[in-house]
């Protein structure tokens, strides 16, 4: 089985510009692209940019504008479908507990989640759309949604950046950086499923 890191820097490598922005527009507001790798292709983005595969000042905003915009439109089919998304059938692209896990953690952090949610996989894909199918005002929606989008979109890309420009053979240590983005980025959801079994 190929290593995850090497997976991500030949398929960054592949898909350029276009492709990156592509995949985190997907991922922040498609609900099928929830298991795409957001925060470890950012992450891995910025080091390709350290490395001179991209230009970061190209790359940063080309991120920042499709996260925000992924957002968005998620946030008008939630807007659009409304609560008939509840009785959708579960399939591989959508799960019914996607969409109530993401609720749950709008009703704790309000317009909040979309921040907090931006690095959480998983609830940074429905957390637009529930505040669509809540019917959040669209400017307040806006507001939180371009915070979260450029602390999500710019900080773990910058990240990259800057430890790739900084410390020698960074390639060499991708791979435990990386599992470890991984892990930090699932262990909210882990805490919050072992609190409700509690």
């Amino acid at each position: 089985m190929p290593l995850l890191h090497i997976d991500l820097l030949h398929l960054l490598q592949s898909l350029g510009y276009i492709g990156t922005a592509s995949i985190i527009f997907a991922e922040s507001g498609l609900f099928f692209g929830f298991f795409l790798p957001g925060d470890s292709l950012l992450f891995t983005a910025g080091l390709l940019a350290s490395q001179g595969f991209f230009s970061i000042y190209i790359l940063l905003p080309l991120i920042i504008v499709s996260a925000i915009l992924g957002d968005s439109v998620g946030y008008w089919f939630g807007h659009k479908v409304g609560p008939k998304i509840f009785t959708k059938d579960d399939s591989f692209f959508f799960q019914k507990k996607h969409i109530f896990r993401a609720r749950a953690f709008d009703e704790k952090y309000g317009a909040k989640a979309l921040v907090l949610g931006r690095f959480i996989p998983v609830v940074r894909t429905f957390i637009p759309i529930i505040a669509g199918l809540g019917k959040m005002k669209y400017s307040t929606f806006l507001k939180y949604n371009i915070v979260g989008g450029v602390l999500w979109g710019a900080g773990l890309t910058s990240l990259g950046y800057f430890l790739g420009a900084s410390v020698p053979n960074i390639d060499t240590y991708i791979f435990p950086i990386i599992i470890g983005i991984i892990i930090l980025s699932f262990l909210p959801i882990v805490i919050e499923l072992i609190k409700t079994k509690k």
